[in-house]
């Protein structure tokens, strides 16, 4: 075999990418992982454990470099310690015929590295609501199907959460769940007895809780609650590809790890009808190269896998490959969010809590179970906690002396707040394409994002700031502020669809098996792959799905039909 000839190649090593490395090496495929990111490995994480002094700019970031990053500037870890983690977006610009917010990674591991470590499974509904209501394009698998790979997947990453028998929220293989706080277990008799449809339980973080064996191996132990989670954890306390998926994969001698690789594009054999390998182009030296294997995985995240499969045209496929019918691109989708409410908590002012905890409370979806809500379609979730405010509000308050600094020293009110994430729906016409003449450094054509929200996504986030507001109220919080933004897609940084599962070639791009319709050893098993969004966070979900059609590309390559 010559050296630039493997068994599979993957694009991409986040969440799908890092994953699908672990199960293809571990079955002995000799397997390249390519990554448009810089090197980072587990452990080199060079901000971890560093205080503000030891920052040249004491955590904050100056204007200059927020220039550079006017995006990804906006998310909510956006800081001195974490902005390297964040692509250059004057290096990667793309265009937003619709507002479109598109956080990305810069590093190998992608955004494992930095995500918000919420991992819960979707439910039968959720792979059902398609069809019931007739939004977007139905699924071609159920939950029972997707079941088993979560059972293999949840194990590996160590999901810390509380077993509840909820059908809205399936429970999992856990480890012992982070315990609430003194202030949530109150309000949750409280909420939970005024409102019997909404359960109030202690959010399913991937941190380990309790490591077990496969954890120890990797060099993998108990979270530290350090609150550091964006800069990297070389306790590997809580999941990334660079603590976990990429060392397993390394260890079997068998993973090939390329960063700085741009892939602009899956080459396709017209004679076999089948994918040969990528284009690639090495970002520190311009070179282009390119490499071959009997299967490819697009794992680059959702719109990066697209917009790789749209710029590989040929004269079978001149629309992108596998792109007979004008489906891949379509239906972009991203949670919708910025609905909730936050208050004061009286008293408990004797109690506090130890470590900076990694998760807090979750209210699984309640509209639209059952009985039907009428205002919209689908339902939300709130991602809440309960928490004393700190000395912050000192640097805007007034005072002096040693009655101000003892004042300082106390911790403040307890607080508690909800942000609602809701499942936006399934709408053809909200596409990503490629920019006709427009093109990056490296010479890859810009995506152009056409995506917005409608009157469903609206209703609902109203809907979240009411329902938080009244439950908040029925827990006897005090000076109760409800809120209702509205951010632009992919401000949620769950952003799916675009190369969908279906049942039928001419609406869907994938089969059950996240296979290409059109190229059979051709995979995407990123959010690009998903048909609907649900309102829980999607990570396990990829990963889940990841292992199932590496299992099923497994037994496809061992019969020679790929």
């Amino acid at each position: 075999m010559n050296n630039n000839e493997f068994d599979v190649i993957i694009v991409g090593s986040g969440m799908s990418g890092g994953y699908a490395a672990k199960e293809f090496c571990e079955k002995g495929y000799n397997t390249l992982v390519l990554d448009r990111g810089e090197m980072v490995r587990h452990g080199q994480y060079k901000t971890e454990g560093k205080a503000p002094w030891q920052m040249p700019f004491r955590g904050d970031v100056p204007e200059e470099f927020k220039a550079e990053q006017h995006i990804q500037k906006e998310v909510y870890i956006y800081n001195d310690y974490t902005r390297h983690h964040l692509i250059n977006d004057k290096d990667h610009p793309y265009e937003q015929k619709k507002p479109f917010i598109w956080y990305r990674s810069a590093t190998v591991g992608g955004k494992s590295l930095i995500w918000g470590r919420q991992s819960y499974r979707w439910s039968k509904l959720d792979f059902q609501s398609n069809k019931l209501d007739g939004n977007g394009i139905d699924w071609p698998v159920r939950y029972e199907d997707i079941a088993p790979w979560y059972d293999r997947v949840e194990p590996f990453v160590g999901i810390s959460g509380s077993y509840e028998g909820l059908d809205v929220l399936p429970d999992g293989k856990f480890l012992p769940a982070l315990p609430l706080n003194v202030v949530e277990r109150d309000m949750k008799k409280k909420i939970e007895q005024t409102f019997p449809d909404r359960h109030f339980i202690p959010a399913r973080v991937a941190h380990l809780t309790q490591p077990q064996k496969q954890h120890l191996e990797l060099g993998r132990v108990q979270c530290q609650a350090r609150s550091e989670c964006p800069r990297g954890c070389s306790f590997g306390a809580y999941y990334s590809s660079n603590s976990a998926a990429l060392p397993a994969a390394e260890r079997t001698g068998n993973l090939t790890l390329v960063a700085d690789g741009q892939v602009q594009e899956v080459l396709y054999d017209k004679a076999s009808g089948r994918a040969t390998g990528v284009a690639y182009v090495d970002m520190r030296s311009g070179e282009r190269k390119q490499v071959f294997a009997r299967t490819v995985f697009m794992c680059a995240s959702t719109l990066a896998s697209v917009q790789i499969l749209l710029n590989s045209k040929s004269e079978t496929f001149p629309e992108g490959i596998g792109n007979r019918f004008d489906v891949l691109g379509r239906y972009i989708m991203d949670h919708c969010g910025g609905g909730g409410a936050s208050g004061m908590v009286p008293g408990y002012l004797e109690d506090y809590y130890k470590g900076r905890r990694p998760g807090g409370v979750y209210i699984p979806r309640f509209r639209n179970i059952g009985k039907k809500h009428g205002k919209f379609e689908r339902g939300y979730g709130f991602q809440c906690g309960a928490s004393r405010a700190g000395w912050h509000w000192a640097k805007s308050g007034k005072g002096i002396g040693k009655a101000f600094k003892e004042k300082v020293s106390q911790p403040g009110n307890w607080y508690f707040t909800m942000w609602g994430f809701g499942e936006s729906l399934p709408r053809y016409e909200n596409r990503v394409y490629l920019h006709p003449t427009k093109k990056d450094k490296w010479g890859m054509p810009l995506l152009v994002t056409d995506v917005t929200y409608g009157e469903n996504e609206s209703a609902m986030v109203k809907d979240m700031s009411e329902t938080a507001a009244e439950m908040l109220q029925a827990a006897g919080l005090k000076n109760i502020r409800p809120f209702e933004g509205e951010a632009p897609p992919g401000g949620a940084i769950h952003e799916m669809g675009g190369a969908c599962m279906g049942l039928e070639v001419e609406t869907s791009y994938l089969n059950k098996w996240n296979q290409c319709h059109d190229v059979k050893n051709l995979f995407v098993t990123d959010g690009a792959a998903f048909a609907s969004v649900s309102c829980v966070n999607p990570s396990i979900t990829f990963m889940a799905f990841t292992a199932r059609a590496v299992d099923y590309a497994d037994q496809q390559m061992k019969r020679g039909l790929i």
